[in-house]
């Protein structure tokens, strides 16, 4: 084994340890506040932390532009993106406290200093996308990864230190707040402190375009459980045990798509994206297998005593998972090549899946799924043969 694949390797982990950290730190998070609030306080916290997974987004569409290009201007200066990123950012912010009121009257939420609290949160957590782009674009991945998981840590530690102060709601979101701003302060130190400048407008509509396509796939990661809620409510507990799976097989091969996205800035874009998508389909490929050979196993091991006689395949949503990471590799080589198209196909991917399963597949959880295999293997083939004729035409 070489240096420098020791070294790849090496970063892989960094990156893949710090998301396996986050992912769990959530968990753990979910896992003390169904004890320590009520049911309906319970329900109306998982709302609002579904309101702060979209509010993500614009993070992600920094993250991605920022990436991009200091990955492919490593010499220009980094003030002129500090300065989009706080732009962003406070443009994020002023939209979230104009959007308090309709997220207050649209979840019924009991105390409006929650949702003002959760709006405080989307500023800093805007912010945390540029470090996240510069470290990246910079391929620093071991610092990376570290972030990633101290960012989780501080945003996690403070949810719990706000739920055990005050045992609500409302605690619970002002220390998601308060420690998302503090992990924004650590990710300036660590990116050396810089400072801001002017920046060119174009910047900013390639994050709108970026936006909106990380938009479309945030919401197709997540249709099919939207969508199994609605069409089986008395199997969307045996759907969602299913879905989680569907989860494992979409991060698992995370750290692929943080390492590949600085070279799809540079010329050899196409061996980069062949060679990502190769090593997400043989990761991917380990799970669809052990779903297939232990998958009432996993069943249990996921859902408890309580689906030991389900008869759910757990395979095809393995399968989803998979095709999920790929999507998101091709969706991030059309973003790097300004193709608008990367929106549009993902959109129609959430709408072929929405039609199948409210005109057609709606029988059973394997039906759903099997809608959410189409739409999402459809959408893979339409965006490696968009590549492919890329790759022809320079």
């Amino acid at each position: 084994m070489t240096v420098s694949t020791r070294h790849a390797r090496g970063q892989a982990l960094a990156v893949t340890a710090g998301v396996m950290a986050s992912n769990a730190s959530g968990y753990l998070l979910t896992v003390v506040a169904a004890r320590a609030l009520l049911p309906a306080a319970f329900g109306e916290l998982g709302a609002l932390m579904a309101v702060l997974l979209v509010g993500a987004v614009p993070a992600m569409g920094v993250q991605t532009v920022v990436a991009l290009r200091v990955a492919g201007h490593p010499d220009d200066s980094r003030a002129p993106l500090v300065g989009l990123g706080l732009a962003v950012a406070s443009v994020v912010a002023v939209l979230a406290g104009i959007a308090v009121p309709v997220v207050v009257g649209v979840l019924r939420v009991d105390d409006v200093l929650a949702v003002v609290w959760l709006a405080c949160a989307i500023g800093p957590l805007t912010l945390n996308g540029l470090w996240h782009g510069l470290l990246q674009g910079r391929r620093r991945f071991a610092v990376f990864g570290a972030f990633v998981a101290t960012e989780a840590g501080l945003r996690v530690g403070g949810a719990l230190a706000g739920l055990v102060i005050s045992r609500s709601t409302t605690g619970t979101v002002a220390g998601v707040a308060a420690g998302t701003a503090v992990s924004a302060v650590v990710g300036w130190v660590v990116c050396g402190r810089p400072l801001p400048a002017r920046f060119p407008l174009a910047r900013l509509r390639e994050i709108g375009h970026a936006v909106q396509a990380l938009l479309a796939m945030v919401v197709l990661v997540n249709l099919d459980l939207v969508l199994a809620r609605h069409a089986l409510p008395v199997a969307s507990g045996e759907y969602a045990v299913g879905a989680v799976l569907t989860k494992i097989a979409y991060w698992l091969p995370n750290a692929v798509a943080v390492m590949v996205l600085p070279r799809l800035a540079g010329a050899g874009r196409g061996r980069a994206v062949g060679g990502a998508l190769a090593v997400c389909a043989a990761l991917d490929g380990v799970v669809v297998l052990g779903a297939v050979l232990f998958g009432p196993q996993a069943l249990l091991l996921i859902g408890g005593q309580s689906y030991a006689f389900s008869v759910l395949s757990l395979w095809p949503f393995a399968v989803v998972g998979s095709l999920l990471s790929l999507a998101q590799i091709l969706l991030f080589a059309r973003i790097a090549g300004h193709d608008r198209r990367a929106t549009l196909l993902t959109w129609l991917a959430v709408a072929v899946e929405t039609g199948l399963v409210l005109l057609w597949l709606n029988d059973s959880p394997l039906e759903v799924v099997s809608a959410a295999v189409v739409a999402t293997g459809l959408l893979v083939l339409a965006g490696a043969a968009v590549e492919v004729r890329h790759g022809r035409t320079t």
